[in-house]
């Protein structure tokens, strides 16, 4: 074959593999704009239907435990139906939640809807991460799965952004924009287009090749595996099918291993759990599902504290594309080793301004400038280490035949430490509570003991084939 024929192949190939992770990454989108687009509508909620601090809890933080049911039995889903079949449910419960949520009779029904999305959530967080790690060459797949992160920060951004347009075109969220339909019901309803958009693309997604192998479909998995890279498919199906060792189904009692003549929980499970967890514990999703609330307690206005979530998420979206580029050339755990670094220091220091917080509860000029700046440079070392490269191992660090079980229970774990953190922030920081300065102060612990965790715990699995996890 000519140098030119070939160079033309492996760019088709390239552009093929980039178009997968893109449509699978949608997913991702969703996961971070139905997550974050609460933000902007707590406050009006609160207001519309006189809620307390703990309703409004409940109403943002269950949709998490939606996420947590989702997760875990989205592996099963995705090892009886097929990966692509699960995006396609996950597409239709985020539509279903959007229509729901904007048409809300009281705060019952508004958490029902926030749960079936929730459910849309946890499994387009833990589908999208397999697929992309079962479609992906090794040598690109901390960056392509990175796109999962990556279209999570999108989502986020697209959110607040949208959140901080209807409100400026409103006056607030809880004034009328069409009619009798107030702003905070526009900023659910805008959903459905990216909802219809992921339907359609996952169904125009091959399915995984690694499933079509489990399941037996040997020429389909070939056909899927030559769209990827042609050299050497009949033994990338061979090497795939060794894998699969132990032809029972997969269950619980599969991560499980002999130590010490005693039946253990596998090392790596437990590696896996706190990474899931500890990403959460750090407290980042207070800023993206509380942050317009929390500048306005902090004496910001509604409309500074709407655009001071943007220019956050905006942090978040550009640091994501950083940690894209570094992935692959520096690999898991240096990475992580440096956010944890970050963000222990930064935290502390939000710690410390939250502190001299008045009586009133607002931060004198200068606490005010620099929590904000230490607030985004948070933001700046969790997304360019820890967003993007948690979900990259725990796409990597399970073998074959345990990978989709063992996710799910991460994803469960992971979506119940963003539960307990959810509810807890409003409740901690209330009338009733302890603060945000003491609050602040838990989350710096916790990024401080990732420090520990990281250099005892996490191997690295750059470069390396899931065949050999």
């Amino acid at each position: 074959m000519k140098k030119g024929a070939v160079m033309s192949s492996a760019n088709s190939n390239l552009r093929h593999i980039v178009l997968i992770t893109f449509s699978a990454a949608i997913g991702g989108f969703l996961f971070g704009f139905d997550s974050s687009v609460i933000n902007g509508a707590n406050g009006a909620l609160k207001a519309h239907f006189n809620a307390t601090d703990y309703q409004l809890a409940w109403s943002v933080s269950l949709a998490l435990i939606g996420a947590a049911i989702g997760a875990f039995y989205a592996g099963k889903i995705a090892d009886m139906l097929g990966r692509v079949r699960c995006m396609l449910f996950a597409s239709d419960l985020f539509v279903l939640s959007a229509i729901g949520s904007g048409i809300p009779f009281g705060i019952p029904d508004f958490i029902m809807w926030r749960v079936i999305g929730g459910l849309g959530i946890g499994m387009a967080s833990i589908v999208a991460p397999i697929y992309i790690a079962e479609t992906a060459p090794a040598h690109l797949r901390g960056r392509l799965g990175s796109m999962q992160q990556f279209a999570i920060v999108i989502g986020i951004f697209v959110a607040l952004l949208s959140n901080y347009v209807i409100v400026r075109i409103a006056g607030s969220a809880n004034n009328p924009m069409f009619g009798n339909i107030k702003a905070w019901q526009v900023m659910f309803w805008i959903e459905i287009i990216p909802a219809v958009i992921y339907g359609y693309a996952a169904w125009r997604l091959p399915e995984s090749p690694r499933y079509l192998v489990h399941k037996g479909y040997l020429d389909q998995a070939k056909k899927v595996l030559a769209m990827i890279d042609p050299e050497g498919v009949d033994k990338e199906v061979e090497t795939i099918q060794t894998s699969f060792k132990n032809k029972k189904k997969s269950r619980l009692t599969d991560l499980l291993e002999i130590i010490d003549g005693k039946e253990k929980v596998s090392p790596v499970l437990w590696a896996g759990l706190g990474l899931a967890i500890l990403q959460q514990l750090v407290g980042i999703n207070v800023i993206f599902y509380y942050g317009t609330m929390l500048w306005q307690s902090v004496g910001f206005g509604e409309s500074d504290a709407f655009l001071t979530s943007v220019i956050s998420s905006g942090v978040n979206l550009v640091m994501t594309v950083v940690a894209i580029l570094l992935i692959d050339k520096i690999g898991r755990k240096p990475l992580l080793l440096i956010g944890s670094i970050g963000m222990a220091i930064t935290l502390s220091t939000l710690t410390v301004c939250f502190m001299s917080a008045g009586a009133d509860g607002t931060l004198p000029g200068t606490a005010a400038v620099i929590a904000l700046i230490a607030a985004n440079l948070y933001i700046t070392f969790f997304a360019a280490t820890w967003g993007p490269v948690m979900w990259v191992m725990l796409g990597e660090m399970f073998n074959n035949r345990i990978r989709a079980i063992a996710i799910s229970i991460c994803g469960l774990a992971q979506w119940f430490a963003n539960f307990v953190v959810t509810w807890t922030f409003p409740v901690l920081t209330g009338q009733d509570g302890i603060g945000v300065g003491p609050t602040y102060a838990i989350y710096s612990f916790c990024a401080i003991f990732s420090i520990y965790f990281v250099a005892k715990f996490i191997k690295e699995t750059k470069g390396k084939q899931l065949e050999e996890m």
